[in-house]
């Protein structure tokens, strides 16, 4: 989800310092912390348990400060990866199973999803011309609007918590696709 080289609406000055500070402020922890002392265990059985131990409680941490995030907008985190989805096939249509697919959390119901976006008017949805069995999803304009001011708080928000250097951040994601890989 990054926007590394995107001219947003902060570097345009269109957003406020003031709502910078109340996210940066919001977010909680802003100092560096150890794993040790955020769930009160000093021994692991190894550095890889510890390492896996580390990922899912910064994976869980990530997820809370994302969920306050789209929380304003009414949206799941699911609702807002589905929207992404949509964003990059516009203008074309996207089946159920290909944002199934494309999801990053695979558990989650895409088709219940796409009935609750419609609800809010952020995405349509038609029988498929090619396949009367599938329905094609297409995110609205109202959907479109809402991802363009999610992206400028999601840029505050990742300028808020980075604290690796561009060399760290490829090593993270080496190694990340490494474990999965």
């Amino acid at each position: 989800m990054g926007f590394a080289g995107k001219t947003s609406n902060i570097s345009k000055g269109l957003i406020k310092p003031k709502l910078f500070f109340l996210f940066t402020f919001s977010i909680g922890k802003m100092y560096m912390s150890r794993i040790e002392d955020d769930i009160q265990q000093e021994i692991f059985n190894d550095n890889f348990s510890k390492a896996i131990v580390n990922l899912v409680y910064t994976s869980n941490y990530l997820v809370q400060l994302m969920q306050s995030l789209f929380k304003p907008h009414e949206l799941t985190l699911p609702q807002f990866n589905i929207l992404r989805i949509l964003r990059g096939q516009y203008p074309k249509a996207a089946t159920i199973n290909l944002l199934i697919e494309r999801m990053l959390d695979k558990s989650s119901n895409a088709s219940r999803i796409v009935d609750r976006l419609e609800a809010k008017g952020l995405v349509t949805r038609k029988q498929c011309n090619d396949d009367r069995r599938a329905v094609d999803v297409l995110i609205t304009a109202q959907g479109l609007k809402m991802l363009s001011t999610i992206d400028d708080e999601m840029i505050i928000w990742e300028e808020s918590i980075n604290k690796l250097s561009e060399t760290e951040i490829s090593q993270l994601n080496h190694l990340l696709d490494k474990i999965r890989g």
